[in-house]
């Protein structure tokens, strides 16, 4: 995950691609979790709230 300072500095279509990016990430992190495979169950919230500030940023520079 990179920093915000850094996201910034990219242009939209960088963003939409970090967003799928990590998109699947959470979508792995999901099925493990469900399936009771995933030990570091504290990665989830923080890949979900990266996740809110690309959308935050997109919208912002899409307008």
């Amino acid at each position: 995950m990179k920093e915000i300072k850094d996201l910034r500095k990219l242009e939209l279509s960088d963003l939409n691609k970090e967003l799928v990016e990590s998109r699947k990430k959470l979508l792995e992190l999901t099925m493990k979790l469900n399936l009771n495979e995933l030990k570091q169950t504290h990665l989830v919230k923080p890949l979900r709230r990266y996740i809110a500030v690309l959308n935050t940023l997109i919208t912002e520079k899409s307008i």
